[in-house]
């Protein structure tokens, strides 16, 4: 069977070169007579993978040496807790709320200390981004945090919010190496892998130094303090060493198709033929605010249940999987992260064009 075109918008769609490179690699990792799989963390081969690993994100992202990278597990959800435990000193936190990740962060930094929502998009079914230039940053915040891309709604932060001196902590999950970034804008900057890097089960901070202390909340278990982690390297206890062996691969690749400036483009490119479509066509239509459209998750419907079913169906019968909405907002999404290739996109047109013509001449 081929491959399908595959729009999920995590675990998702991994560049095919480094899926054979790790199949090739899968009995046999260079000449160790092992896979990576059931390779143990402390070995030699291993400290090189997570190291190289480290190197070359560091290069693609431009990581300041004052920032550490640290490889985690338990995803971005449990980061949602994390993050307080180890940053709320004064025990009070700003959250700009734009989607249900941020949501679910604010409520989890609640239990914690004094969490104030200080922006919000929930009025409109979080389809746009607030204007976040002049907010109401607490004196005594700790930290002001942001999803920066949302996976569900498909909007993204393209300015960055002025928090007034503040530390930035930023979700980058679904947009995490699409386009450069400059690292030292944030004090924490994290993204579970899932949907733009690597399979699930890994998660990367990156995070400045000096945000890195002893003073956490009381009862921070050990394995839930980034000092722990850092001072291990990201190997504290066991990693999960084959996701960061695919993360590795990843970085690879990316440099090769020349880094953040060039995926950029290419990402941009993707955008561009999908919202194109949709704001011509007669019978589909975006559901986010044009300025604030993410380049990796596009959400659409056609304004009638029914037929954005019937759409769902007849596009997995032709080879495009995962195109139904989540589930909290019904319609359609396609996520085109960096390894859908452009010829998925152009595909995804056609059959649109072509279902549209189809469904208005029955009409």
């Amino acid at each position: 069977m081929s491959r399908v075109y595959n729009f999920s918008a995590g675990p998702a769609v991994l560049p095919e070169e480094v899926l054979r490179e790790a199949a090739e690699e899968m009995l046999d990792y260079r000449g160790t007579g092992m896979s990576v799989m059931e390779m143990s963390h402390r070995s030699k081969a291993y400290e090189t993978i997570i190291q190289e690993a480290e190197s070359d994100l560091r290069e693609l992202m431009n990581i300041p040496d004052n920032y550490k990278v640290l490889f985690q597990q338990g995803g971005a959800s449990q980061q949602f807790a994390m993050i307080p435990m180890n940053l709320m000193k004064n025990r009070v936190a700003d959250y700009i709320v734009t989607g249900q990740w941020a949501k679910k962060a604010y409520e989890e930094a609640c239990i914690y200390g004094k969490a104030n929502k200080i922006a919000s998009s929930e009025d409109k079914t979080f389809s746009y981004i607030p204007d976040c230039s002049h907010l109401p940053v607490s004196e005594d915040a700790d930290y002001v945090y942001i999803c920066e891309n949302n996976t569900i709604y498909g909007t993204k932060f393209k300015t960055l919010p002025d928090t007034k001196g503040k530390t930035l902590v930023a979700d980058v999950s679904s947009c995490f190496l699409s386009e450069p970034v400059d690292v030292s804008k944030y004090g924490l900057i994290y993204g579970g892998v899932q949907k733009n890097i690597g399979p699930a089960g890994v998660v990367i901070v990156i995070i400045r130094e000096d945000l890195i202390t002893e003073d956490v909340l009381p009862g921070t278990p050990t394995m839930l303090r980034y000092k722990i982690h850092a001072d291990n390297a990201s190997l504290y206890n066991t990693p999960p060493a084959y996701g960061i062996y695919i993360c590795g691969k990843v970085f690879k690749w990316l440099k090769k198709q020349g880094g953040l400036e060039a995926i950029k483009a290419y990402n941009e490119k993707k955008a561009k033929i999908l919202y194109d479509f949709l704001d011509e066509s007669r019978l589909f239509r975006g559901t986010v605010r044009k300025e604030d459209r993410s380049l990796m998750n596009v959400p659409f419907v056609t304004g009638n249940p029914e037929l954005d079913a019937a759409f769902v169906k007849e596009a997995r019968e032709a080879g495009f999987e995962n195109l139904k909405g989540h589930r909290s907002v019904g319609g359609m999404r396609a996520s085109i992260y960096n390894a859908m290739p452009l010829e998925g996109v152009e595909k995804l047109v056609e059959f649109m064009k072509d279902f549209e013509e189809k469904n208005l001449c029955t009409e």
